[in-house]
């Protein structure tokens, strides 16, 4: 078995390096050279694929045998649920929309996942120096501070966040969940980053996120959250034989309390 306290300390290190590279490309002139992917839809920069380097090659060098994925470098790695090898999962920049308008709402993202389990989650966000984190079972910190969710109980009084795709064909499910929660929740904000917004709920700055993702956007915030105490999940039942650490599908994250609140009220949308 990996040491995952030596994990931690690599991780948090290789973030802060990525993170000082993200807002160096950032402030050079004319800032990072952007360029859209996936038949023009999903916004890449030049600081994505610096920074997903960066964080791939001191990987390789310090753990050769690990796998890697990578959104940039290496987005195709199949049969997540079957890995047991040692595999990291990152988002070299999670929030590029953000980071390319300069807004500070974005972030590094490393999970370290084991045994088919996150054993080391790592969220950065160097524009307000706030470095998320947690080990299997030791807790979550923010900046060496325990972190722990809210304790709001009546989803009236919940603060959510929730996040919409790049394409755009197939949003009116998006927008009836959405009406649902206004409906029945206090209020809503749109922060443009998921692995962050994850971590918010981890905090107590939200009470509840849910979205669709791909894999390096939660591998990380998965276990801080969980960590802080939330109920990490998905709203509606998972496909067979697939892990739901990593079903990217219908994730909802709240603490214990507000979970199957904001669960019903997601599946009655869908079903309406």
């Amino acid at each position: 078995m990996t040491d995952n306290n030596q994990i931690l300390v690599f991780a948090q290190s290789i973030a802060r390096t990525a993170g000082a590279l993200m807002i160096s490309e950032l402030r050079k002139q004319g800032g990072p050279e952007s360029h859209y992917k996936f038949a023009g839809t999903e916004l890449v920069t030049e600081a994505d694929i610096k920074v997903d380097k960066l964080i791939c090659d001191a990987i390789r060098k310090n753990y050769p045998g690990h796998l890697l994925l990578a959104e940039e470098s290496a987005p195709d790695l199949a049969g997540l649920s079957q890995i047991t090898a040692p595999l990291w999962v990152i988002d070299p920049i999670d929030g590029t929309v953000n980071y390319a308008h300069d807004h500070g709402q974005s972030a590094v993202s490393i999970a370290f996942i084991e045994n088919g389990q996150v054993q080391v989650g790592v969220v950065f966000n160097p524009f307000v120096d706030e470095m998320f984190y947690a080990c299997k079972g030791q807790g979550a910190f923010l900046n060496g501070r325990p972190i722990q969710v809210a304790e709001k109980t009546e989803i009236k009084r919940a603060l959510f966040a929730t996040g919409f795709p790049y394409e755009k064909d197939n949003l009116a499910p998006l927008v009836k969940r959405l009406a649902m929660m206004l409906d029945n929740c206090a209020d809503l904000r749109r922060l443009g980053s998921a692995a962050l917004d994850i971590c918010w709920v981890a905090m107590g700055r939200l009470d509840i996120y849910y979205e669709n993702l791909s894999v390096w956007d939660f591998a990380a915030a998965q276990l801080i959250a969980q960590e802080a105490g939330a109920s990490y999940g998905h709203f509606q039942a998972l496909p067979e034989n697939v892990s739901p650490v990593f079903h990217n599908k219908n994730i909802l994250v709240s603490n214990a309390a507000l979970f199957e609140q904001a669960r019903r009220l997601l599946q009655q949308a869908d079903s309406a």
